[in-house]
């Protein structure tokens, strides 16, 4: 008897959303790399494409998706083209740093659809296929350790992780009858273009950094190999949860 599982996703089919940047990408490449069908979505057709030049190279499938997550029908209609998702990496979203009395409607009502609503509607979605096909999936929606502590500047932000973070717990609940497994990954700061913006301002990174027991910032490679093992059945026992890749920022 064999006590260590693979990660294996051969034959599967795995939904990225935000697939074409940061994250997104990683991710994609890291799913593929375990043998994945990626069906990437995202709003930008050259971010696409670039995503399926290195797919590619590895030798991995690539289905296109070029939609807006936050277009409901479009969402509606680009997915009903899809028969078989077997996993979700619900990673679209972003952050509009701003002072908690300084918070404008707009920006909170851009966090909220995409980081909240649009999360929501492409889980929801997706499930509704998992179930017709009766072969269970996994879901890993994208938190952040800011889904499980505040920071000041970002409270709109941690309103939508932490919201993030308790639908994950109750779709982990209601869906498990199903052998649908959801999880989060809640990654600290990450070597992405969004957060290499943010770390311009240095006394903001070092102010980050400090609060990072091991002194640095997560990579991307760090949070795509923590999705895969979700998405894997390595992880078949693991529901309703985050894995918090943080370097101990939460545990203080």
């Amino acid at each position: 008897m064999r006590y260590l599982q693979a990660i294996n996703l051969k034959n599967k089919y795995a939904l990225v959303t935000g697939a074409g940047k940061g994250l997104g990408r990683a991710c994609s490449i890291a799913l593929a790399e375990a043998g994945a069908t990626i069906i990437a979505l995202s709003r930008t057709q050259a971010d696409l494409n670039k995503l399926e030049k290195e797919i590619k190279k590895i030798k991995g499938k690539i289905i296109k998706v070029h939609c807006d997550v936050i277009n409901y029908s479009d969402l509606q209609l680009q997915l009903s083209k899809i028969k078989t998702i077997d996993v979700l990496v619900n990673n679209a979203g972003t952050n509009i740093p701003e002072p908690f009395d300084k918070v404008k409607q707009e920006s909170m009502d851009y966090l909220i659809n995409l980081n909240l609503k649009a999360a929501f509607n492409v889980a929801q979605t997706v499930v509704k296929k998992m179930l017709k096909n009766k072969k269970g999936g996994s879901i890993i929606n994208m938190s952040s350790q800011l889904g499980h502590v505040g920071m000041a500047g970002r409270s709109v932000y941690n309103m939508t992780k932490f919201g993030i973070e308790g639908l994950t717990k109750g779709m982990g609940v209601e869906l498990a009858k199903n052998n649908i497994r959801v999880n989060t990954v809640a990654p600290t700061f990450v070597e992405t273009p969004m957060v290499k913006k943010f770390f311009k301002n240095k006394k903001f990174k070092k102010e980050a950094l400090a609060n990072i027991p091991m002194g640095k910032a997560a990579t991307e490679s760090d949070v795509a190999t923590a999705v895969c093992f979700l998405a894997s059945s390595a992880s078949s026992m693991i529901t309703g949860t985050s894995i918090v890749v943080d370097g101990g920022w939460t545990a203080k």
